[in-house]
């Protein structure tokens, strides 16, 4: 096997230990499931932060698509279309079992992939989502980001946490997913207005 061959099936194989043990598995064992021994396997990687931080990149940031960033603003669509759309395709692409695991259990370990992602990329793609239905929907945001963010909240974590149910609890969801979707996204439509009102009657 070619060192890159190699490399890539210890990553890959890194990516479903860890999705499954948690980000304190032990190397050892990883090197046993990948079929090498340790020594080998730090070859390839010289800590195991190297290891974390290139399935990091691979599976957490490598699941994102930079073009829905274009799609979300493209205003020859209606807003709706556009945001289901987007979050159709990102539970299919990004919100999966194991990406769901990764992300879960890097939130509870002393790792910054999860805060790294909501800042690098989460918060940007609300800020984006939100300018734009308030656009289409002729609605003035408030000038506090911090209120706008957690305003897109209301919908990227309904969609988040239907992954969660879906994934981790395993919960047994009769409803398709697309109407799951649908639902929220026209919900999030239509409550933007009374949001933006009911925070400024509350400053």
């Amino acid at each position: 096997m070619s060192h890159a061959d190699r490399r890539a099936q210890i990553l890959s194989t890194a990516s479903d230990f860890f999705a499954e043990n948690g980000l304190t598995g032990p190397t050892r064992r990883l090197a046993e499931a990948a079929g090498v021994s340790q020594r080998l396997l730090y070859r390839f990687f010289p800590t195991k932060e190297n290891i974390v931080a290139e399935v990091y990149r691979e599976e957490i940031l490598g699941a994102f698509k930079g073009k829905w960033f274009a799609d979300l603003q493209d205003r020859s669509l209606p807003i709706e279309q556009r945001i289901t759309t987007f979050y159709v395709d990102y539970l299919d692409t990004t919100l999966t079992r194991k990406w769901m695991r990764l992300f879960l259990y890097a939130s509870l370990a002393d790792s910054s992939m999860a805060p790294d992602y909501i800042a690098s990329i989460v918060t940007q793609l609300l800020e984006v989502l939100i300018k734009e239905a308030a656009a289409e929907l002729d609605v003035t945001l408030p000038d506090d980001r911090a209120m706008i963010h957690e305003m897109a909240w209301t919908l990227h974590g309904g969609i988040s946490h239907y992954a969660i149910r879906r994934h981790i609890y395993k919960a047994s969801l009769q409803v398709p997913e697309s109407s799951i979707v649908a639902m929220h996204v026209h919900l999030f439509l239509a409550g933007l207005g009374p949001m933006i009102e009911a925070c400024s009657d509350a400053r």
